[in-house]
């Protein structure tokens, strides 16, 4: 299994490459050179399998047994779910009207990052062991990706993480979970700046080719094709629950309602959907609706600032996985997406080719919700399930209900729910609804905490530079 960049440069990798590396020395994003396909029969077997068997059986697809042998394999993925709370890893709650919620959440900080992320750290803690290395993490976070990065890798000698966070854009308890971890290894930097904004520095260090090889620079954002690769398992889970028989031909097909900001999971359903599992993927966005727009319109372009919303980890203007899926629709045409992520990248707007843009329709469908949406939502649940809802969660709930009430109600559909709404407490009280809150998360507020902070008009990416050197003397 080689990984190739989406922008065609030359030279693959292998899984470990694409591990260490974030983007692809062009720009580029990795992704396998070829996708597995799954026949009929493989899937009926693998539909009885636990969430912790099919990430097995899919990394063990995507990472060769000559880098990590099969069974070292299965001890990471078996250690790295050792944390969660639930006996299942991930939990399917079938509510009223055929809304079945796919909890995600049941790990160390209550997002759906934890069962990416703490896998992905146990594949570099056994490449950095065996390697004798050490690796600086850049990652920045719109509120989940931050906290779950840091608890996959806190306290290990052989890698240090710098967390870029949007100060007073993330709830309180999202920044907690970050500002309270005070262990040598990690470094949470608070901006005075939005997602989007955040992200100009990382990428000028990682552009910056003699300084990324010195420290051995690599990112935990969603461009980790690692991460990529554990968030197939979400959709074959889904529809493994969520579809009616396997008995008959064709299979059915089962709709993935995706929240989506960064891209990152709507990109695992194209890929499982490439490997033949019969989905359609739904990405639903909020306020923020770039991707909405390139799926019903082709306009794959800014539109304004980052909107504050209540669902704040999708207040995301430049989702980077969209270069992914564009790739894929377009059968891996590299040079036909370089040039239109270098379009992209200068104008910050890009009319999708009619031929590429019908492609991106067949395979991916989009809503947009509005706050009041969204508390429409996460209200109707209750009062319907007794269920609360985080607000990233109602956006998808809020798809489901739109297709309920307009009296679609053939095909089986699985809303997958990134977080626990006891992190979003002031979207819960907005919707008039009493929050839910863990001891362990309503702790956090007698801790010490420890961030620096990055003020508006100072130059953040040399801010960043200074403390990486720093603590590589240390």
């Amino acid at each position: 299994m080689e990984y190739v960049s989406t922008r065609g440069g030359l030279g693959a990798t292998d899984f470990e490459g694409a591990l260490f590396s974030g983007f692809a020395p062009d720009g580029g994003l990795f992704m396998p050179s070829a996708v597995p396909r799954l026949d009929v029969p493989t899937l009926r077997r693998w539909s009885t399998f636990s969430y912790p068997q099919l990430v097995k059986e899919l990394c063990s697809l995507f990472v060769t047994a000559e880098l990590i042998p099969r069974s070292v394999l299965d001890d990471l993925i078996d250690r790295a779910f050792s944390r969660f709370r639930h006996k299942d890893v991930v939990h399917l709650s079938r509510l009223k009207d055929g809304l079945n919620v796919l909890e995600l959440w049941h790990g160390a900080t209550y997002a759906f990052k934890d069962l990416s992320l703490s896998c992905t750290g146990q594949f570099l803690q056994y490449f950095l062991e065996k390697n004798q290395k050490h690796v600086t993490i850049l990652v920045g976070t719109s509120g989940d990706t931050g906290s779950s990065a840091i608890e996959s890798v806190r306290g290990q000698k052989n890698m240090d993480i710098f967390v870029l966070l949007p100060h007073g854009l993330c709830t309180q308890i999202q920044e907690l979970q970050m500002t309270t971890v005070i262990e040598e290894n990690v470094h949470v930097f608070a901006a005075d700046g939005n997602s989007d904004e955040i992200d100009e520095p990382i990428k000028e260090l990682f552009a910056d080719a003699d300084f990324a090889i010195k420290h051995n620079l690599m990112s935990l954002n969603s461009v980790n094709w690692s991460r990529i690769m554990v968030q197939v398992a979400h959709h074959f889970f889904a529809y493994f629950q969520c579809a009616p028989s396997l008995d008959t031909i064709p299979l059915p097909v089962v709709e993935i309602v995706v929240p989506t900001g960064g891209g990152g999971n709507i990109t695992a359903g194209c890929i499982a959907q490439k490997m033949g599992l019969p989905i359609h993927v739904v990405a639903v966005v909020n306020s923020n609706d770039i991707i909405h727009r390139t799926v019903q319109l082709g306009d794959f372009s800014l539109s304004g600032d980052v909107k504050a919303t209540l669902a704040s980890a999708m207040d995301i203007q430049e989702p980077y996985n969209m270069e992914r899926i564009l790739w894929l629709v377009s059968d891996g045409d590299s040079s036909l997406i370089k040039t239109l992520m270098e379009q992209f990248s200068v104008s910050k707007s890009l009319k999708l080719p009619d031929d590429l843009h019908r492609k991106l329709t067949r395979v991916l469908g989009s809503c947009a919700a509005s706050d009041e949406d969204i508390v429409r939502a996460m209200r109707r649940c209750w009062d319907e399930n007794r269920y609360l809802l985080c607000p990233h969660s109602a956006v998808a709930a809020h798809y489901h209900y739109a297709q309920l009430d307009g009296g679609s109600r053939s095909t089986p559909r699985c809303c997958l729910a990134p977080a626990s709404a006891a992190k979003f407490r002031d979207a819960v009280l907005r919707a008039g609804l009493v929050p839910d809150v863990p001891p362990e998360i309503s702790a956090l507020t007698t801790l010490e905490t420890r961030s620096t902070p990055l003020k508006s008009g100072e130059n953040w990416a040399e801010t960043l530079r200074e403390q990486i050197e720093d603590v590589a003397q240390r």
